[in-house]
């Protein structure tokens, strides 16, 4: 039986700086589209983790 932690979130991007909100994730606020979606792919390839779009200015990188 496998009781750790299997999903979760690494890393929140976005550009919109109202969006963010304390909590207990890494928040990375980019300068623009283009600039979210580099950090983006590049936390996931270092973190080992997934990017997904919630197509309201914010991208979030997740270990499934």
């Amino acid at each position: 039986m496998n009781t750790g932690l299997n999903e979760y979130i690494l890393a929140i991007v976005t550009c919109e700086k109202d969006k963010i909100k304390n909590g207990g994730c890494p928040v990375f606020l980019a300068q623009g589209q283009e600039e979210m979606e580099h950090i983006s792919l590049l936390l996931a390839r270092v973190l080992g983790g997934v990017v997904h779009d919630l197509e309201n200015g914010v991208y979030f990188v997740c270990k499934h």
